[in-house]
């Protein structure tokens, strides 16, 4: 399994992943409450692991020999991601900061697990990004290298839930910070231009 691979699949997925949205809210919120936390977190890693993979995977069928399609969705990649990272740069540019207001009445564990599947599976942009776009990029290596990609990937999520999951009282005051935002969205931006740009000399 190649690092600088499982790296790119890593740095993708986080990329991705951390920006100001409703399920990143919501994550943020139940560490807020303490309340399942760790089913929720669990859940969104799992349902990202089974998204990323699936996208990896399938793409990587769909894909097989066909070199022309490859170039394509590597220019269409190329193009998404460095207007996801134009998005991201405008995004640092407003005053924008993440709520984290709690409820006094606890819920019950099937009611929070239902808004956790909400958030991740309601939203449109988890099948771009998760399946389409990660998937595309990570079924272009070779099968070896397509299992480190997955594994790089589904770390970042893992890892990011976590964080801000169990986290959420050390990382709340910072998140409430627009300026704390501005810096992740610009190293978002920093990190889709530089991997539209290695896709762009795939294409080449």
């Amino acid at each position: 399994m190649s690092f600088a691979i499982a790296s790119q699949g890593f740095a993708l997925s986080l990329g991705l992943i951390v920006a100001i949205g409703a399920q990143n809210a919501y994550v943020l919120r139940q560490g807020l409450r303490r309340e399942y936390v760790g089913l929720v977190v669990i859940f969104c890693a799992a349902m990202d692991a089974l998204l990323i993979s699936a996208g990896v995977l399938g793409m990587a069928t769909l894909l097989g020999e066909n070199a022309l399609l490859t170039k394509g969705l590597s220019l269409v990649g190329a193009v998404f991601l460095s207007v996801y990272g134009w998005h991201a740069l405008q995004r640092a540019r407003q005053q924008d900061s993440l709520s984290t207001t709690t409820q006094a009445v606890r819920q019950s564990k099937t009611h929070v697990l239902l808004q956790a599947a909400a958030f991740t599976l309601l939203n449109p942009h988890v099948y771009l990004d998760t399946v389409l776009l990660i998937g595309s990029i990570g079924a272009q290596h070779s099968v070896p290298d397509q299992y480190g990609f997955i594994v790089g990937a589904c770390l970042a999520s893992a890892v990011w839930f976590f964080s801000l999951g169990f986290g959420a009282k050390r990382l709340a005051p910072i998140f409430a910070k627009p300026r704390a935002w501005q810096i992740f969205d610009i190293v978002i931006a920093l990190i889709m231009w530089s991997i539209a740009i290695s896709l762009l000399v795939n294409f080449l």
